[in-house]
């Protein structure tokens, strides 16, 4: 790996946003977005945070906890945004913010949040370093904090379950 790729970048450089319009095929038998759609969505819009910081393949590795706050209609169209909050080492946490958009009424509500922890790594599956994150504003050093946070959360809880196997 070069040195250029350890290089620390801003949270700006892996911004990215995805819009899918739901079509009769993402939808349940109530006209409403499925679920597991959704999630499939927001795991393609994380990865691709993930792969502009990287600058590698990445691998989901988990998923934080997701509530489904508004239904989605079939026509209605969902915009997902997502960056780079922190990186550790080989892993990153992605957050990812679904929005869905009735482009006739002119409405926007939030649809679901998660966070996401991708593994960068090379063609042969090995792990690779990942690049620092800089967060910029305000908002971005609270995610950048708040991920710190969850991975603490989310290692005691694996070590829990190690324990009562």
């Amino acid at each position: 790996m070069t040195d250029d790729l350890l290089v620390p970048r801003p949270v700006c450089d892996s911004q990215s946003e995805m819009a899918e319009i739901v079509l009769p095929n993402d939808a349940n038998p109530l006209v409403s977005l499925l679920g597991g759609r959704l999630m499939h969505w927001i795991d393609l819009a994380g990865a691709m945070a993930a792969h502009r910081h990287s600058r590698s393949y990445v691998v989901t590795a988990s998923v934080d906890h997701i509530d489904f706050l508004v239904p989605v209609r079939v026509g209605d169209l969902v915009i997902l945004r997502s960056s780079v909050n922190r990186v550790f080492q080989t892993s990153m946490e992605v957050g990812v913010k679904v929005l869905v958009e009735n482009y006739i009424a002119d409405t926007s509500q939030h649809v679901a949040s998660a966070y996401l922890t991708f593994v960068s790594i090379d063609g042969a599956g090995n792990r690779l370093r990942v690049a620092a994150v800089i967060p910029e504003t305000e908002e971005q050093r609270r995610r950048y904090e708040d991920a710190g946070r969850r991975r603490e959360i989310r290692r005691a809880e694996l070590q829990r379950r190690r324990k009562t196997r």
